[in-house]
């Protein structure tokens, strides 16, 4: 059996698909369904149980009474708005509750998979490594309230490491890069721009991107690795089959491309001529605006993973014909 929480979510919803394609029914979601249309992402799949959040530290308790095993505990749950400012839920949602799952684990022998972020790489100054060694992960300056409580995590699990504390049998944090694909519709603002700009696209619509504020780097090529969800899960269920790694990994294609190379897949995709105009940076974000990011893979490589990383332009022609300009847009 597995838990994964934010299973209803973006990444975790497609975990569970994962696991569903792959026969496994023996999946318990803990997530807040809310009262939009989020139960959808879940529509097509087949789940044990669902657990609220407020449930989840009793459920966790009754395995442990009943000594239930779990397969893993892939904790995909946080709060992942990056202009997020309630630092108190914040901090409950993605740095506590990423301690007591990790407490858990770790007494009952469970596998823990979760998801750290990119955005503990800061402007990326220092690269973008994925270097456990606690000197270098110390050095590391996000740029928001949501990757510094992801940092805080990686720190913490390390630090428990160097002490010579007890961890779980397996664990892995991913540094997921800028993932984007089916069920990321409730993520509103977060979602990826070929997610908010499909209807103009679709229209022939102008798409709007930001203009540069940097010398040298062109308006709309600001850089970004974007990795299409299918990948960034295999990545993970590549960690599930294989309990001997553990540690910090990035998921990302170890490749940067434009915001302007990413829009203009999306009309390719519709066969329309890309409409792209470009407009200034809001003030209140210039300062914390990433203009490149590119994950290294090179680490991923060493540990065995062989998988290959679909093409941007292939990633988005699918997204967008497949479920994007679909009436049922849900995987």
């Amino acid at each position: 059996m597995f838990l994964v929480t934010g299973g209803a979510g973006f990444i975790g919803s497609n975990v569970v698909a994962s696991l569903n394609e792959a026969g496994r029914t023996d999946v318990v979601v803990n997530d807040r369904l809310g009262t939009d249309a989020k139960w959808k992402n879940l529509a097509k799949r087949e789940i044990a149980d669902f657990v609220p959040p407020e449930d989840l530290a009793r459920w966790l308790e009754d395995c442990r009474l009943a000594g239930r095993k779990l397969d893993a505990v892939v904790h995909m749950g946080a709060n992942s708005d990056t202009t997020a400012r309630d630092g108190d839920e914040v901090m409950d949602s993605n740095f506590r509750l990423s301690l007591r799952l990790l407490d858990w684990c770790t007494e009952t022998r469970t596998p823990f998979i979760y998801a750290s972020s990119a955005a503990t790489y800061g402007n990326g100054d220092g690269g973008f490594v994925d270097d456990e060694d606690l000197s270098a992960l110390r050095k590391l300056r996000p740029l928001n309230l949501y990757g510094w409580s992801k940092q805080l995590f990686d720190l913490a699990l390390k630090n428990r490491q160097a002490r010579g504390e007890p961890l779980p049998p397996q664990w892995v944090g991913l540094k997921f890069f800028n993932v984007f694909g089916p069920n990321e519709y409730h993520k509103g603002e977060m979602a990826s721009l070929v997610s908010k700009r499909f209807a103009d696209v679709k229209a022939g619509r102008t798409v709007t991107l930001f203009k540069s504020h940097r010398d040298g780097i062109a308006d709309g090529d600001q850089r970004r690795d974007f990795i299409c969800v299918e990948d960034a899960v295999a990545v993970l269920r590549w960690f599930l089959d294989t309990p001997s790694v553990s540690g910090l990994f990035n998921v990302g294609t170890g490749e940067a491309r434009s915001f302007r190379d990413l829009i203009t897949a999306a009309f390719t995709a519709l066969g329309k001529p890309p409409q792209i105009d470009y407009v200034d940076m809001p003030v209140s974000i210039r300062d914390q605006y990433q203009y490149f990011t590119q994950s290294s893979v090179e680490k991923l490589r060493r540990a065995g993973y062989n998988g290959g990383f679909t093409s941007l332009e292939d990633a988005v022609g699918r997204y967008v014909t497949a479920y994007l300009d679909r009436a049922d847009p849900y995987r």
